[in-house]
């Protein structure tokens, strides 16, 4: 990136100015990026914790296998999920509530002793997979922040910081130069004053 300015000392108090912000959002920014990493990995590390759980209790669970074609898919539904908005390292990221199952009655008497059991596990299973669909989320949110703060890093140290750097060297190069120059022309000027009045005075 060119830094645009001009051989002036406004646009050098300008990009010094510009230069000492980034300086001192730096340190913050590398903190951030270094937080929202642990997150993203908090995150994904819980997410892959509970389809694990899921997994397993899908295995605990197979023996009843065959008797699931006796169960009513209509006992049990979901209603509703709460979720609220959690900040993790300066981010907005979704949390879980409460799930709000709907439970229709069941005649005991009738129906196969287990099916208070299969309504239990039922809740169990989806509270896995909800739970560790919300964590995925989390971890997807996390990482796009964390990947747009490691850009803004790159950028202010490989090109911004360094760019107005090189703009500050070439202003200051430059009024010295014009300065020194200023001087030497001022110096023609009196040796060429002083040396008239010398001819004028010998006259």
């Amino acid at each position: 990136m060119a830094v645009k300015f001009q051989y002036n000392k406004t646009s050098l108090n300008t990009i010094t100015k510009q230069l000492k912000m980034r300086v001192s959002a730096l340190p913050t920014l590398k903190n951030k990026e270094s937080a929202l990493r642990m997150e993203v990995r908090k995150a994904k590390e819980r997410s892959e914790k509970l389809i694990a759980e899921l997994d397993a209790a899908l295995q605990r669970y197979d023996y009843l296998a065959s008797l699931w074609n006796e169960f009513d898919g209509g006992l049990i539904s979901i209603t509703d999920v709460d979720l609220f908005v959690e900040k993790v390292a300066g981010v907005k990221t979704p949390g879980l509530g409460e799930i709000h199952y709907e439970i229709h009655p069941f005649d005991a008497f009738y129906s196969p002793a287990w099916f208070a059991d299969g309504v239990a596990i039922l809740q169990e299973l989806s509270r896995l997979g909800i739970e560790s669909e919300v964590y995925q989320e989390k971890s997807r949110i996390l990482d796009f922040q964390r990947r747009k703060t490691t850009q803004k890093v790159n950028l202010y140290e490989k090109v911004q910081i360094p760019g107005y750097q090189e703009a500050i060297r070439k202003i200051k190069r430059f009024m010295e130069d014009e300065e020194n120059l200023s001087k030497a022309a001022s110096k023609i000027v009196k040796a060429r004053h002083t040396q008239q009045e010398e001819e004028e005075e010998s006259l």
